[in-house]
């Protein structure tokens, strides 16, 4: 109640078997580790990057007082921020900090939800965001990492064409039905039998189509 109203800002239970995924992760990777800041982390790192920036004061001081005297550890991405400095040097951007943070985050993201959006201004770094992420931990991947899969992205502009196009549509003379592209593309990507991560991507204008 004390955040203000956003419409991507969710307290329903998907965002609580969220937060449950993040600390489950969590415990398997530290199963000797407090429980309690396990769990203060799989709350930050779920919430924060959803929230706008006058938001994250005053929810960092309502988990003040859940965890009182406990901080959120800082988690080790080194490899994968060392290989981000590189696929930003690719893409001919610069790796500040502001930017990289929010990379680390769409991929903790990747980590505990099947999917996701990535909401911004104009120019504002949403497609450098994953570009950079994907050729990160490609890049890991087949370097020998265990923990980093390589990714596979298809990017569609749902914009472009029509509804029929994109989903699939109905002839009503031939009563058959013609898949969309977004329907060919889900299809080719779960057939895939590698464990390559599959990323498919609406790049475009956040309203209702």
């Amino acid at each position: 109640e004390q955040l203000s109203a956003q419409d991507h800002y969710d307290y329903g239970m998907r965002a609580v078997k969220s937060v449950i995924t993040a600390a489950g992760n969590l415990k398997r990777d530290f199963p000797e580790d407090d429980e309690e800041i396990l769990l203060l982390r799989g709350l930050m790192d779920v919430n924060v990057p959803k929230f706008l920036a006058h938001d994250l004061p005053l929810f960092e001081g309502i988990i003040s007082d859940l965890f009182p005297g406990s901080s959120k550890p800082e988690a080790d991405y080194k490899d994968l921020m060392a290989s981000l400095d590189q696929s930003c040097a690719d893409l001919g951007i610069q790796p500040v900090p502001a930017f990289i943070n929010k990379v680390i985050q769409m991929y903790e993201m990747t980590l505990v939800r099947h999917g996701l959006m990535l909401v911004g201004p104009t120019g504002g770094g949403k497609t450098m965001n994953y570009r950079a992420l994907s050729t990160a931990m490609t890049r890991l991947a087949k370097a020998g990492s265990d923990t980093y899969k390589k990714v596979k992205y298809v990017v569609l502009n749902p914009k472009s064409i029509t509804m029929g196009q994109l989903y699939g549509d109905f002839d009503p003379a031939t009563h058959e039905w013609e898949d969309g592209v977004l329907a060919c593309y889900m299809r080719d990507l779960s057939e895939e039998q590698t464990l390559d991560k599959k990323w498919l991507m609406f790049d475009g204008p956040v309203d209702a189509i």
